[in-house]
């Protein structure tokens, strides 16, 4: 288990180097980024200061490996640059510092305040919509493959396939275009709900910002549409194939209920794939939120970061793509664990 894990981290982190190099390269030659800074009207001088502070009068694979150790959690810096980036973390040594530090994304072109503060303050809306979008897949979608399973080659199974095989096909986009329409506009009196909403309002009287569970209803359902979709799918196929075995009709020759057999010996023996696909999919919410957060007007990674594309403000854009590469490897290799852990019979080699 141990070489597993280790040999999972080593290759997380040659993926981590290899979206580093392809983040590096994309968003090269897409403008000045010392006239995104200061605008059009900047003097010469002010350019070249700029330029100096960005390395961008260094060459391409200087700036790439300069680049490389700002974002690095270990790395080597001046004592001047810790002071003049602010970086946080523990450094030895003299004038020239080896140190292990929260990685240095950089500062936003348009705002000048840290990218990773910046996106450290819109984490949480990501996280809560992620999370709150995979509570109704899992609430709705194991019931619904059950009943599905159960009720095979009746008007409930033909509706669930129906509806699950229109989740999968449906893009985000376009459920969130239709479902903020529908609900937070047309039906907007009978809801209760607005099309745009973030994760907290504003009290107009004293400024202070609270929790706003009405605006999370609409995006995490459209964010849930595609996982219910698959998690009802998988579960319907495996409590099937769970269902024909032997163990099953021996528990019904005992005596035992319906419904104990089906919840209690049926399901938990079906779950192995759905608790894969349930972190699997977490993972694609977390990193794949965006048109949803930007539709809805949500405040997460996602919508700060079609912003930022926006306003060509590409180290917020840059950031935000190491990000939720680095969640989306993470929770891979715990769905990888979780999968040998509730299922002895997978090999970890």
């Amino acid at each position: 288990m141990i070489k597993y894990i280790t040999r999972r981290i080593l290759y997380g982190i040659l993926v981590m180097l290899g979206v580093v190099v392809v983040v590096f390269f994309l968003f090269q030659g897409f403008g000045d980024p010392s006239r995104l800074v200061m605008g059009q009207r900047a003097d010469t001088a002010t350019q070249d200061n700029i330029r100096k502070e960005l390395y961008l009068d260094q060459p391409k694979w200087k700036q790439f490996f300069l680049y490389l150790n700002d974002i690095s959690p270990v790395a080597i810096h001046s004592k001047e640059a810790i002071e003049k980036k602010q970086l946080k973390g523990f450094f030895v040594g003299g004038e020239t510092k080896l140190g292990v530090k929260v990685p240095y994304l950089r500062r936003s072109y348009q705002t000048k305040k840290d990218v990773w503060t910046v996106l450290m303050e819109a984490l949480p809306g990501t996280i809560i919509l992620a999370i709150a979008a995979m509570i109704i897949a899992i609430a709705l979608g194991i019931p619904l493959g059950i009943l599905a399973a159960v009720r095979k080659n009746t008007w409930m199974d033909t509706s669930a396939v129906f509806t699950s095989v229109l989740g999968i096909s449906a893009p985000s986009f376009f459920m969130g275009i239709v479902v903020a329409y529908l609900f937070g506009f047309l039906l907007s009196d009978v809801t209760g709900l607005h099309m745009t909403g973030s994760w907290f309002d504003i009290d107009e009287t004293t400024g202070e910002r609270y929790w706003s569970m009405q605006n999370l209803i609409l995006p995490a359902f459209t964010l849930g549409i595609r996982p219910l979709a698959i998690i009802t799918q998988l579960t319907r196929s495996s409590m099937l194939d769970v269902l024909t075995q032997d163990y099953i009709r021996t528990a019904y020759a005992k005596g035992l209920s319906k419904r104990s057999v089906i919840w209690r010996h049926g399901l938990r023996n079906a779950l192995n794939p759905v608790i894969t696909a349930i972190t699997g999919w977490f993972a694609e919410l977390l990193a794949g939120a965006f048109f949803v957060e930007y539709i809805f007007g949500w405040k997460g990674i996602g919508k700060v970061t079609v912003d930022a594309l926006e306003k060509l403000d590409f180290p917020v854009v840059m950031g935000s793509v190491l990000i939720s590469s680095f969640f989306f490897i993470v929770i891979g290799i715990l769905a990888d664990l979780l999968y040998g852990v509730v299922d002895p019979r997978v090999k970890t080699n």
